[in-house]
């Protein structure tokens, strides 16, 4: 029965074995074009990206430390094996009148005590009966699995993170594009019609030059706008772990509404919903177990042992003839008391009591750094969000101006240094809306994160 349940659980870490190392394969690049939300691309990174993939081996080796830890407290049984020849076999001197009163005493004689062949077989079995360490350490084991399953736990809010301002920074290029070639394509017409109006002498040609500047100048801002994007999309599949030569376009799209929804004050909030607070918990109780091991150590530990084997001597080889060989066998306890160490179990013990008492000033510290957090992501994202307000009224004027002055031009009654203003205000006002935007993006990501919410 009880091999039954060593294979079953042997198998099962066996088939988490091939689980995880499977997930540590490198992403195969798909043909053709992949297309992924936002939360798609978080869970293709919680799968490929290299450093939750590091997390899991992470968790996984603690786990085969456990099965390691739990062996101390089996049995613990070894064998071996000695053969010996001894083609000249050492002699020793003896007084031969020792053992024969009849010749004088002082006679010596070489004599041999060993055999030509010598040959033992031994197992040897010791079993911890009580060993205070050893009862820490199995104690430990639920604890420090906890601390890489928190440590994978982390891994994956940090990739979330990255991930997501990634994506949406590159809809936010992608928006930035769109708006620009916009612009392009307006200015290209209101180019088209000023060179028909100076080919019919209504205008002077440093109208049509002023214009084509600006249009040349629009035409690069594109050309950035897109080198720009082309960069996001590198860094969103390093992101996500994805192969760089795997195409990829992305579903979602871009809005200031869907950027400021589900911003509220976050009431229920508490410092557990942090995986850093839950780290510096589970790492304080790790200490607290160090501390523990190293308190009881001056305990006595007991432990049982087993011995038997066979043995064979002879001058001729023949070791097959089974009658001579000899078995013996042994067993007993072995208590160990601790008596005196040079105080070195008492400086240990002082060790792990400091970093006891550092792990309560980490825990004050996260706290403080969680509050900082917040106050400093909630006020950013609440002055971000007003300033893209702003700036998106800003854009929508601008543009209306602009909208005006080309009314004017066309008519007759502007100039095209009127348009290259209208139109420079409106470029301005669309950068300054993209940087809003680009604030927002990262400040709700950190502000989300803040809270424990990603």
């Amino acid at each position: 029965m009880q091999f039954k349940w060593k294979l079953i659980a042997l198998t099962g870490m066996m088939m988490q074995l091939l689980t995880y190392a499977n997930a540590q394969q490198p992403a195969p690049v798909t043909e053709g074009q992949v297309r992924f939300t936002v939360k798609e691309a978080v869970d293709y990174a919680l799968v490929n990206q290299y450093a939750v993939r590091n997390a899991k081996l992470d968790e996984l080796r603690q786990l085969a430390v456990n099965k390691e830890v739990s062996g101390l407290a089996l049995p613990q049984v070894s064998g071996t094996g000695t053969f010996q020849d001894n083609p000249i076999i050492q002699k020793q001197l003896i007084d031969a009148s020792n053992f024969d009163p009849s010749v004088p005493k002082g006679t010596l004689v070489a004599f041999s005590f060993g055999l030509k062949y010598n040959a033992v077989g031994n197992v040897d079995v010791n079993q911890v009966l009580f060993d205070p360490s050893v009862l820490v350490a199995l104690q430990a084991r639920k604890t420090l699995e906890d601390l890489a399953r928190k440590g994978v736990k982390k891994s994956e809010i940090d990739v979330k993170t990255e991930v997501y301002k990634a994506y949406f920074n590159v809809l936010a290029a992608d928006k930035a594009q769109k708006i620009l070639e916009e612009s392009v394509l307006r200015m290209e017409k209101t180019l088209n019609e000023t060179k028909e109006t100076y080919k019919n002498g209504l205008v002077e040609k440093l109208d049509v030059d002023r214009l084509v500047v600006q249009y040349n100048n629009l035409k690069s801002e594109v050309v950035r706008i897109r080198n720009v994007r082309e960069v996001g999309i590198a860094a969103l599949k390093f992101q996500m772990g994805m192969p760089m030569k795997q195409q990829l376009e992305l579903a979602d799209t871009l809005s200031t509404e869907a950027l400021t929804a589900g911003i509220e004050d976050q009431q229920g909030f508490t410092y557990n919903s942090r995986i850093e607070y839950q780290l510096a918990e589970v790492q304080k109780k790790a200490n607290e177990y160090n501390l523990k091991r190293y308190r009881l150590e001056g305990l006595p530990s007991l432990s049982a042992f087993g011995q038997g084997g066979v043995s064979r001597a002879s001058n001729t080889f023949n070791y097959f003839q089974q009658q001579l060989w000899y078995g013996y066998v042994s067993w007993g306890l072995n208590l160990k008391i601790p008596i005196f160490s040079g105080m070195q179990r008492r400086r240990k013990v002082d060790q792990a009591f400091i970093e006891v008492k550092r792990s309560d000033l980490m825990l004050e510290n996260t706290r403080n750094a969680i509050d900082l957090e917040q106050t400093s992501s909630s006020t950013s994202l609440k002055n971000n969000i007003t300033t893209l307000e702003n700036q998106e009224e800003n854009m929508a004027l601008a543009n209306e101006v602009y909208k005006t002055t080309n009314i004017k031009y066309k008519e007759g009654v502007g100039s095209s240094l009127e348009m290259i203003t209208a139109e420079t205000a409106l470029l301005e006002s669309q950068n300054n809306y993209f940087t809003a935007l680009f604030n927002v993006i990262i400040s709700r990501v950190d502000y989300l994160k803040a809270y424990g919410k990603l």
